[in-house]
Formats: structure tokens, sequence, C-alpha cells
């Protein structure tokens, strides 16, 4: 019998297993798919010659995560690299602004813009010099971050006090405004919040799109050589080599409750795995009080949350295999690893407004990867592995593109909204689809069936948006990796702090697991001390 089960084996759940593993206890990490890593694997599906990852790529959250760096997964394979440049907003005049691991040369491409915005771009800089470690302790460490969140408010008010605060909590668009003069700052700020489903009139947008471009500016957006599946492989080695067990193909059904307590689970197979101390979810919210916890182990007030928990949004995917590099107008996007594509900061408030409306964008804001410009390993010399990520509505009623995309995501579905992806590209990139040997589309649906984490394509495990952060998160109350059941614990992006591969919501569980663990061992110890058993009689 295993001292702890996880359910699923997305980085999450592995971070989780390893962290267990490291403090002695045994471990089986139960997996639905026929292979580990949930939004992180890559494959050769698009084209034999050619690596594509099916989900994530790029990982900033990665690179500054103490978690991921405390596990030296470098010791078991992995191998990080960079583009030239992090990232680059092209417009169809030709002007680009660019995000670089020198700070210089982001500054100056700010500068082109509008006379000043370079310094402002330094200004955002310094304040996140002053504010970076505080700001990734209280992102990593579990809610509430008491430490970190007090130094944070010290180091603030060096920095501005409320007046910094409220610039956080400001919509992008307003923080762009307000900081600069010219297109270029504001784009690379409004771009980078929309990696959440944040739009730029969204509160709090400007703190999000302001966070990950300080990442990529101190960390960059790196890759792992030969695929994102490489750091699955890490983290699976590393597992192993402490004895911990994954086991692919297996889906669970059920949790099992007894005395209120998780002592194991049920797969779809019939199987029975009991755990000793814990069980660990690397699920999403409504899977886990929606499907494998019976609602009579649950509080009502969970269940009537759960009718409110929100999903960011469904996301369309396509990987291409190209003859050669992407002609870019820009010449600056040729060498940035991430390409955000809509011409102005207006199209990206347009694109937003109509997902709120749910109609299918006709112009939709592009997340472009250009994966062999990052990692040469992953195509032949000349050519260039890519793919491409839009968002849609979760419901649609309409299509603004007036091709009737219906959202039932069938084959005519399918090949409309690529195309509209294709063309949005070859505005920016004029001959680009004359490149194309051979594409692979994703839609939402194909993305659920290949992570069921990711309900619909949405990759941030519930909306970013404030009001399902911090303690809503994942329900009000909550934000902790503790449940209703003694024994069982969130380890997914549905806890705090959300998505992205940084392993925080898998440390934080298991920590809560070694924690719970430790405290029943000393009630225990004091039960003996007292002359009492376990049942709290007299021995």
């Amino acid at each position: 019998m295993p001292d702890a089960v996880v359910i699923g084996a997305g980085p999450n759940g592995l971070v989780a297993a390893n962290l267990l593993a490291d403090a002695g206890w045994s471990v089986q990490v139960l997996e639905e798919q026929p292979e580990p890593g949930g939004a992180v694997r890559h494959d050769r599906g698009v084209h034999p010659d050619f690596v594509n990852d099916l989900f994530s790529s790029f990982y900033p959250l990665a690179a500054a995560s103490p978690i991921l760096a405390g596990l030296r997964l470098e010791d078991h394979g992995l191998r990080w690299s960079h583009a030239p440049h992090v990232l680059a907003h092209p417009l169809t005049d030709g002007r680009c602004a660019v995000l670089d691991r020198r700070i210089d040369t982001t500054a100056a491409s700010a500068e082109v813009f509008a006379p000043g915005d370079g310094a402002a771009w330094q200004r955002l800089f310094d304040l996140w010099q002053t504010l970076r470690p505080d700001v990734l302790d209280a992102l990593f460490t579990p809610f509430p971050p008491v430490k970190a969140a007090t130094r944070l408010l010290w180091r603030l008010r060096a920095a501005g006090g409320l007046r910094t605060a409220r610039s956080l909590v400001l919509p992008v668009r307003r923080l762009g405004e307000e900081e600069f003069r010219g297109e270029g700052g504001r784009l690379l700020l409004a771009g980078n919040a929309l990696h959440a489903d944040l739009a730029p009139e969204t509160a709090g947008s400007g703190g999000f799109g302001w966070l990950m471009s300080m990442l990529g500016q101190t960390y960059g957006f790196p890759v792992p050589v030969g695929g994102a599946g490489a750091l699955t492989d890490a983290l699976v080695r590393r597992l192993r080599s402490r004895g911990g067990e994954v086991r692919c193909g297996q889906r669970v059904q059920r949790v099992t409750v007894r005395g209120r307590r998780a002592v194991g689970v049920r797969t779809a197979g019939g199987e029975t795995v009991p755990a000793r101390r814990a069980v660990l979810a690397d699920v999403s919210v409504p899977a886990l009080y929606g499907e494998l916890v019976g609602a009579e182990h649950l509080p009502d007030q969970v269940l009537a949350d759960l009718r409110g928990f929100q999903w960011d949004f469904a996301t369309f995917k396509v990987d291409w295999a190209l003859d050669g590099p992407v002609p870019w107008r820009a010449e600056e996007a040729r060498r940035a690893g991430t390409v955000h594509l809509a011409d102005g900061l207006d199209e990206l408030t347009r694109f937003a407004a109509q997902i709120a409306m749910h109609r299918v964008p006709d112009r939709p804001f592009v997340l472009f990867g250009q994966m062999t410009l990052a990692d040469p390993s992953r195509s032949p010399e000349g050519t260039e592995s890519a793919w491409a990520y839009t968002h849609v509505p979760r419901d649609i009623r309409a299509d603004a593109g007036h091709e009737g995309i219906t959202g039932e995501w069938g084959p005519a579905d399918r090949e409309r909204m690529a195309d509209r992806v294709e063309r949005q590209v070859e505005r920016f990139a004029p001959g680009f689809r004359a490149l194309v040997r051979a594409r692979r589309v994703l839609a939402p649906p194909m993305l659920q069936a290949l992570d069921a984490n990711l309900s619909d394509g949405a990759i941030n495990g519930g909306t970013a948006a404030l009001h399902q952060q911090l303690f809503f998160r994942p329900l009000p109350g909550t934000g902790r990796p503790e449940t209703p059941v003694k024994g069982l614990f969130l380890a997914s992006a549905g806890a705090h702090p959300g998505g992205g591969v940084h392993g925080a919501p898998g440390a934080n569980a298991a920590r809560a697991a070694l924690r719970a663990h430790r405290a029943s061992g000393l009630t225990g110890a004091q039960r003996l001390l007292t002359g009492r058993d376990r049942t709290g009689r007299k021995g």
C-alpha cells in the first residue's frame, strides 16, 4: 500500500509526488493518458521530421520557480534553450515592439514608438527588481503567504505605496496609457495579459501583464531542449530514482472516503488503490468536487459555490511543419521565440469583446511560437516547427467572421478556424501559407480529450480574473490545498496560485499532506502520554 496516491501525472502531480518521495513516502501516480505530462508533452504527429509541443511550449514561470529549481532537474537530463528575442509584437505597418532579456534592447524598442518610453520601461523594470523577491515568494508559497505579503507591503510602501498598488490593479489599457506615450510598451503589457483570460479593460490585467513581461525580461521564455516532454521526462526520472511509481492508462473514477477521510481511489478498470496517508488530486476543481468525490461527503456550501466556478477561455490551436523560416514583415519578429499578432491595442479589445459576446473572433489574437528558432533540435536545418493558439468562447452563439463556425467543432469548423488563424499570420508575414508542409488542428474538444484538465482547452484551471483569485480560488473562502475531506488535497492549477508550469499547486499540496500527517502523529503521541488510546478511552 503506498503512503500517497497522486491522481494525474501533469507537472503539478509529478512535483507533488517528487516532494513526497523526498520526505520518504512511497508514492503511486495514476494517469489517465497513455503517457505522463498532462499539458507538458510533445510528439511528431504533424510530420515525422518535426517535433511539436502538444500544449504548452515556453516556460518563464518554470525558469523563475524556486520549486523546480530545488528539484535540480538538470541532474536528470533537463536542458533549457532560448530564442534570440523573448517576444515580438509586430504591426502591419512594419513597426515592432520587442521584449528581450537585455533591458537596453527592450527599452530601445519602446523608445522607437515614443520618446521617453524607453525610460518608462526601465522604471517598470526597476519596480520589478525591488518587488521581485517578495512577489515570487508570495506567488509560490501556500495561501495566505503571510510573511511574503508582509515584506511585500513594506517594499510597496517604499516604492510608492498606494500609488504603486493602484497601478498594479489597473486594467492593462489604463496602465499602458499612464506609463507610455506610444504603443510599443502598451502592446507588450497587453499581449502578455492575454496569456490569461484578461481583456485590456479587466481590473488587475495591468498587474498580470506587468508580471509576465518582467518574467520574460528577467528569465526569458525558455523551452526544454528536445520538446516540452523533456521537462516531464526529467520529473518522472527523478521520481523513479526515489522509488516513486507512475502508472499510465489508469483513469481514476472515484476517491474512496471512509469516516470522512480519503483512504484511496478506485479506477475505471475496477481496481482499488489504497492510500495509507493521503490522496492528492492534480485534477480540475469541477472534476474533483463534481465527479471524484461523492456529494454526500461535501458541505452544501461547497456544492453551491461550485455552480459559480468559472472556467477561463476555450483554446484553439494549430501546429505546423514549415519548409522555411516565417517571412515576417518586421525583421525583429524573425528573431523572437514568441510572436503576438494583433494590429494594435484596439484589435486586442475587439477580440476580447467578441469572446465576451460569445462570438468567434473574426481577427483572432494569435500567440505564435517559433520552436526551431528557440531550439534548433526541433526540425531539420532551414525549416521551422511552429504553432499558434488563440481563444474562442466556451459557449459559441455566433461567428463574427460570418463563415458559419458553429462551435460544434466538426471538420468544417476546424478547417475554417485554422484557415482564419493562418490568414491572421499572413497579415504580418506575407507568404506564410506557401511554406506549410503539414498542419495539425487541435480544436477545444480534442485538447480536452488529450488532457481532461483542459476543459474545452482552458489552460489556466479557471479564470485568472480577480473574483477567482487568492481567497476566492478555487471557491470563496478557500485558497489552500486542503479540502473538506481529510487526507484529500487539491494539487492542480485550480488551486492558488493558478495556471502556468511552475509546480506551486503540487508543492503546496505535498507540503499540506506532510503537515497533516505530522499533526496526526503528534496527536497520537499526546494521547499516549495522557494514557488514552486512539478512541479516546483510557488504556
